[in-house]
């Protein structure tokens, strides 16, 4: 295979160093901006590679746990500054891998980078507590020990952020770690991970090995080493996930789908509702786990709501996402794509009225892309599949509602429950949101997507396994509780 120098192979890294996969077999990273752009290939591993992986990051875990928490969050600093100093060309490298544009891609390394500082703190707060103990003479605390080996499952649409809001608080609690990336991001994936390397961690306390989910994925699931896993991806893929950790005992972290809602409310301040929803649900092509999908209005402003949104998104400029000006880039492969245009298919069959798009560009440059149009449908109700199903794409579903009562039983009425957000003067609509949603992240006046890395994240029903990741809370998954009793 003839490879240039932009089309760079990229390799696993395992105890320390680059190294190729157990077959000549390699797999290549297309633009999603033009299918005729090779961004780089990775390795198409084998169980053998995982194995030597986990046998690698099992022998770093003894030592690298010895180490004080300060120490480890040295190397963390340090990963931080190797990131930041090539925050251009990793973030030029997402959004060519990916799709998302450039500005985007600038934020989300940005906060891979805070990221990593915050957690770097995190080993000199405290990881326990001391507790009174019924006999006098006795001395009674808690303190945290690591899982041990964490594999780390990450999807494609954060290949920089997802990754490292997991690697980073597994890395300062004492575990070491197994990172499988999306093959559609593994490039980006391998760039973040010579940062790693760059910033001299020992041997072994992190390692990637690229290849397909049904034998690296299903290959960290079974690995008797691997003592925990964190995943971020589909609900079909991250129950597969949890019923094999469950099988063998190992601890287990699912953040799943979302279908998440913004109510709109009568005396909701339009402007920032319609800016704010077109944010939400059609930034980064919709393809967001906390993204708009339902878009659910109080009937008296319905339709100065709807008119105000369709002329908006008319404005989003749609193209490559390195160009200036470019507000929307592709979705991000051929299959994602074909899934979107499924789903708005599907939408017309049952009823629901396509107002605006619906269809894929191919106009002039657009035509070697996978790009789509921005769409809205209204007429839907909670019966739909377009109304239940993660789209995971550009696409806003108008449901009209009488009542903030119905607009709460609207909303939750989905499997999921991710976040969602409400738009409102009110203060007795805003705690009645709060109270009776069913999501995890709820958000007041602002779109249903982000988190600000400090916060505890996570979704309720089917969206989770009920844990949370980001701030103090992840470390109730990469550890467990420690009872010490001491007596002279």
């Amino acid at each position: 295979m003839n490879i240039t120098t932009e089309e760079k192979m990229y390799l696993n890294y395992i105890d320390g160093d680059w190294v190729t996969g157990s077959v000549e077999q390699v797999d290549s990273s297309t633009n999603p901006a033009n299918r005729h752009d090779v961004v780089g290939y990775v390795q198409h591993s084998e169980k053998e590679d995982l194995d030597r992986a986990v046998a690698s990051a099992k022998k770093a875990q003894v030592s690298w746990n010895k180490l004080s928490g300060a120490a480890r969050g040295e190397y963390l600093y340090k990963v931080a500054n190797m990131l930041e100093q090539r925050l251009d060309e990793i973030a030029k490298t997402m959004t060519r891998e990916m799709g998302k544009t450039f500005p985007e891609a600038k934020g989300e390394t940005a906060r891979g980078v805070a990221i990593l500082r915050y957690y770097a703190g995190e080993g000199l707060r405290k990881v326990g507590d001391v507790l009174p103990s019924t006999d006098s003479e006795a001395f009674m605390y808690t303190t945290r020990a690591p899982l041990g080996v964490v594999g780390v499952i990450t999807p494609w649409n954060f290949p920089v952020a997802i990754p490292i809001w997991k690697i980073a608080p597994a890395l300062i609690y004492g575990n070491t770690v197994i990172l499988k990336p999306a093959r559609e991001a593994a490039v980006t994936a391998a760039k973040v991970m010579e940062c790693f390397a760059e910033a001299g961690l020992p041997r072994g306390v992190i390692n990637m090995v690229t290849g397909s989910g049904s034998v690296i994925g299903q290959g960290i699931i079974d690995h008797p080493d691997i003592n925990g896993i964190t995943f971020t991806g589909s609900d079909a893929v991250g129950k597969q996930v949890g019923l094999g950790a469950l099988k063998r005992g190992a601890k287990y972290q699912l953040e799943m789908g979302g279908k998440n809602p913004v109510i709109v409310a009568n005396d909701a301040d339009i402007e920032q509702a319609v800016e704010a929803t077109i944010s939400g649900g059609l930034r980064s092509t919709g393809q967001k786990c906390t993204a708009t999908s339902r878009v659910i209005v109080q009937s008296k402003i319905y339709d100065e709501f709807k008119e105000k949104l369709i002329e908006q998104v008319k404005e989003i400029k749609v193209g490559n996402g390195l160009e200036k000006d470019v507000w929307m880039g592709p979705c991000a492969s051929e299959d994602q794509l074909n899934t979107v245009l499924a789903y708005v298919e599907k939408g017309v069959e049952e009823g629901a009225s396509l107002v605006y798009g619906g269809k894929r560009l191919v106009e002039g440059n657009l035509a070697d892309g996978f790009y789509m149009e921005p769409t809205i449908f209204e007429n839907v109700t909670s019966g739909m599949t377009i109304a239940q199903e993660e789209i995971f794409g550009p696409v806003l579903a108008l449901m009209k509602v009488e009542t903030l009562e119905e607009a709460l039983n609207v909303a939750n009425d989905v499997k999921f429950g991710l976040s969602a957000s409400i738009f409102t003067k009110s203060i007795g609509r805003m705690l009645s949101f709060v109270n009776e949603m069913d999501a995890g992240l709820v958000r007041i006046n602002a779109e249903s997507a982000g988190v600000e890395l400090q916060a505890p994240f996570g979704g309720m029903k089917q969206s989770s396994s009920h844990s949370r990741e980001q701030g103090q809370a992840a470390i109730e998954f990469f550890t467990s509780i420690k009872t010490v009793f001491v007596k002279p």
